[in-house]
């Protein structure tokens, strides 16, 4: 409960994620709408959020007399049913000079997503709305009652042809069994490959896991399951694209041909003057900052979309735009000394395959090679609640003025290639004016002469 002086505090605010106000004393539909929102905690606030009854939006007070009825009435909105899982709130009424307030102070929910009559609400700043099938997938991964993760639910269209078993007997069961027992394994392929969470027995066809692992065509059955690469000339995407590829496939085969991708074709360098007697290697990225990076933006990346993931490297920027934002326990205010796991199987697989460690070292260890590097700290953007952006900045600042006087974006080219034919049709009018009145000329004195 909160003090009356923490009240005028929430009342001279604006209306936000966690205040509503209203003078209405009798819309039960709304109340109940503005509980379930609080509830959810689509922001990941983990505060309380208030219901303020008897404030206009300004936050002046309506004069509002608070009865025991309405009290009543408000604490009913947690035990009727409508809200489910039930809510955790307090009613209480706060007296002023002019007039009353009822208070309903809700608290974040643990088991998200919260619906009223079987919708889910959310709270988008000031406003409140129904939300969609990607907010729903938010509240259900921040939910602390975990249910079975998404990497580890069967994909009902696939089935075992699917799968590279040349793969998983020869590469992926040797990482993850002993030799000698696997010498004495001789279960079916099918439940080795559920021993490791890649088949779902019960339903007989691989899990997402399965397909993502050791897929013949991962990017067949999940669409969104590759990554987009585009290197443009300039610093926007408008630019003149100089290079595009995808990477795709089962996700071990795809790293790999990432790693090599990003040692030899991002990463680049060159001998920069120091004295006379000695130079230095001037590196535009370094390898192993850009390579934790790609691992991450694999591993933790939300594959309930058809959005790839995006790789996109600019003249003075790379930029990694990923679909699923912080998972679970992982907010902006404990990133990145907090970790979580959107993909658990896929996590354990990458870490037995030596892509990743998972000590929560690897941010950290990003910022410190970028700074040693001069590149300056990555920058990582929350603010789209469906995506994570990471951006890198080169450390190459020549290069990017040579590249950006040879490859002018595509906005500036069009400029220059006007001003180029304004400047060539202007000397051809010139021209062709000169040659008729030479003509003119000519014909006149050829009558003279006759």
């Amino acid at each position: 409960m909160i003090s009356n002086e923490q009240i005028r505090e929430l009342l001279n605010d604006i209306e936000n994620v966690r205040i509503e106000r209203t003078v209405s004393t009798d819309n039960t539909d709304k109340f109940a709408k503005a509980v379930c929102a609080f509830a959810n905690d689509l922001p990941n606030t983990k505060k309380a959020g208030y219901l303020m009854i008897g404030s206009f939006d300004d936050g002046t007070l309506s004069g509002l007399k608070v009865t025991d009825e309405l009290l009543r009435n408000l604490a009913g909105l947690r035990a009727d049913g409508n809200i489910q899982p039930k809510p955790a709130l307090m009613v209480w009424k706060a007296s002023f000079p002019d007039g009353d307030i009822a208070i309903v102070e809700v608290q974040a929910a643990k088991i998200t997503p919260v619906k009223y009559k079987g919708v889910t609400y959310v709270r988008i700043g000031a406003r409140k709305a129904e939300a969609n099938e990607e907010e729903e997938r938010i509240l259900r991964e921040k939910s602390e009652v975990k249910s079975p993760t998404f990497d580890t639910t069967p994909c009902l269209h696939s089935t075992l042809d699917d799968l590279d078993l040349d793969l998983f007997k020869k590469e992926y069961l040797p990482k993850f069994v002993n030799v000698s027992n696997l010498k004495r394994d001789k279960r079916a392929i099918e439940q080795q490959l559920a021993s490791l969470q890649l088949y779902d027995i019960s339903h007989d066809c691989p899990t997402v896991a399965g397909i993502l692992l050791t897929g013949k065509d991962p990017a067949r059955i999940l669409f969104g399951a590759y990554i987009q690469y585009v290197k443009f000339a300039g610093t926007t995407r408008t630019s003149k694209v100089l290079n595009e590829r995808q990477f795709s496939g089962n996700i071990p085969t795809m790293l790999k041909e990432l790693e090599y991708f990003i040692k030899y074709t991002i990463q680049t360098q060159r001998p920069v003057f120091v004295t006379v007697l000695r130079e230095e290697m001037k590196i535009n990225y370094p390898y192993e900052a850009i390579r934790e990076l790609a691992m991450n933006f694999v591993m933790h990346r939300s594959y309930q979309t058809n959005a790839p993931a995006k790789f996109y490297e600019y003249s003075d920027r790379i930029e990694m735009d990923n679909p699923g934002n912080l998972y679970g326990k992982v907010s902006p205010d404990n990133f990145p000394n907090e970790n979580d796991y959107r993909n658990p199987v896929i996590a354990d697989a990458m870490k037995v395959f030596g892509f990743v460690n998972r000590f929560s070292r690897g941010i950290n260890m990003v910022q410190e090679e970028l700074t040693a590097n001069k590149n300056g700290l990555a920058e990582f953007d929350f603010r789209d609640i469906t995506t994570f952006k990471v951006t890198v900045k080169n450390a190459d600042d020549e290069a990017v003025r040579e590249t950006e006087c040879i490859r002018p974006d595509s906005d500036k080219q069009s400029n220059i290639k006007s001003r180029i034919d304004g400047t060539t049709q202007e000397q051809h009018r010139n021209n062709t004016g000169t040659t008729q009145e030479q003509h003119r000329k000519s014909v006149r004195k050829s009558a003279e002469n006759n």
